[in-house]
């Protein structure tokens, strides 16, 4: 999905999620244009979840109109730290969400997990084009967000490397002539694991990605390979192709970042180094290119690059998004919330590496008893999908720290 909006002089910008690594690379694009002199930027708002002394170092060095932490315990520390400044401070969900109602032009959505869902539609609803780094969003509620983008006349900008692979090569005005979408995946740490040692795996483990620089979440989503599989359902409501057209392809290098066939047989393939600062300046500048501060490609240096196909057997997760996209409705959100639920107990030490998709498969499964062929045409619809989901969820990790 995209325009052909124009940019004007100054683009205006609220970061949601300004504090993580997303954010954080975000800021790194933006000082570096900035010190070439190649575009006129003014960040406008920018939100964390608790970190208040980074969101507040960050406020007094980019000077926004407004700052929010979304935990409103955090509220009065905040409002210490940025005292003797002219910056509004606010403090809860709300907070955030009037950060993405600010009038900016681009929005970066990269607040981890569901308690992105209202703020990045809070934005999209004005007409901001939506840098997505927020897989939720379009998992949980792909129909609902893309229906506001456009009526609303913004752009889905989609700032996952896989996902803005394929966005530079996608073809949009000959959708039918693409015969399928390849996602590249690196495979996570554990590629040549066997699945017994995978059962002994610790979060420490898990989140020693052998590619890419991540918070532990979605770390430990890459290592159980459910990073791909909500990447295949985002893919599914990005791109004008269906689900069955979305292929993922492993592929250790991390070099290809995804790739389009076309009918004719040509593959057209995104490449670069494993450096999120690549596809962020690409959304943040798009129509048009901007510097950045990532790494060149040395083809010499990387040698060779290698592929091979997914284990289903090792990998379960691969499985359960597909047979979530099939399922559709609130399914995808089903699956999103007990997955955000086991990797969360699996990071406190509450169970094993391998029970995070198993409490996934018994929640999904569960939903598709309870809801049947579910539709989903609100934001609540998925917010009560995700709440239901959670519990589940919950009594799940419960039994099997119980048992």
């Amino acid at each position: 999905m995209r325009t052909t909006k124009t940019t004007s002089a100054t683009r205006r910008i609220a970061i949601l999620g300004s504090t993580g690594s997303i954010g954080e690379s975000t800021l790194s694009v933006l000082d570096h244009a900035d010190d070439l002199g190649e575009a006129d930027f003014e960040i406008v708002a920018l939100t964390a979840n608790t970190n208040v002394e980074k969101l507040a170092e960050q406020a007094r060095k980019y000077k926004p109109a407004f700052v929010a932490v979304a935990d409103e315990s955090k509220g009065e520390e905040l409002r210490s730290a940025l005292a003797d400044t002219d910056i509004k401070c606010g403090a809860g969900a709300a907070a955030v969400e009037e950060a993405a109602e600010m009038e900016t032009d681009w929005v970066m959505a990269a607040i981890v997990g569901a308690a992105g869902l209202r703020p990045t539609l809070k934005a999209a609803q004005r007409g901001a084009d939506i840098a997505l780094a927020n897989k939720e969003c379009l998992v949980c509620a792909g129909d609902v967000l893309t229906a506001a983008i456009s009526k609303a006349g913004g752009a889905l900008l989609p700032v996952d490397s896989e996902h803005n692979a394929i966005f530079q090569v996608f073809d949009f005005d000959q959708p039918e002539r693409i015969s399928r979408l390849i996602l590249t995946a690196s495979g996570g740490p554990f590629r040549s694991w066997t699945k017994e040692e995978m059962g002994t795996a610790t979060p420490a483990q898990a989140v020693a990605h052998p590619n890419w620089s991540m918070g532990a979440k979605i770390s430990v989503d890459s290592a159980t390979m459910m990073n791909k599989g909500l990447e295949l359902i985002e893919a599914a409501h990005i791109f004008p192709v269906s689900h069955e057209k979305i292929e993922i392809l492993v592929h250790p290098q991390s070099v290809i970042h995804s790739m389009v066939e076309y009918v004719d047989g040509s593959v057209l393939a995104q490449l670069g180094t494993p450096d999120m600062r690549t596809p962020i300046a690409t959304t943040l500048a798009w129509p048009t290119r901007t510097s950045s501060p990532s790494a060149k490609l040395d083809f010499a240096e990387v040698a060779k690059l290698t592929f091979e196909a997914p284990d289903l057997i090792r990998f379960p997760s691969l499985r359960l998004a597909r047979e979530a996209i099939s399922a559709g409705g609130i399914m995808p959100a089903a699956l999103n919330a007990a997955n955000e639920v086991a990797v969360a107990s699996f990071l406190s030490g509450g169970i094993k590496f391998l029970d995070i998709a198993a409490i996934s498969e018994q929640v999904l499964d569960r939903s598709v008893r309870l809801n049947g062929p579910a539709t989903l045409s609100t934001l609540e619809e998925a917010m009560d999908a995700d709440s239901q989901a959670r519990r589940m969820a919950e009594e799940c990790v419960a039994a099997r720290a119980a048992a």
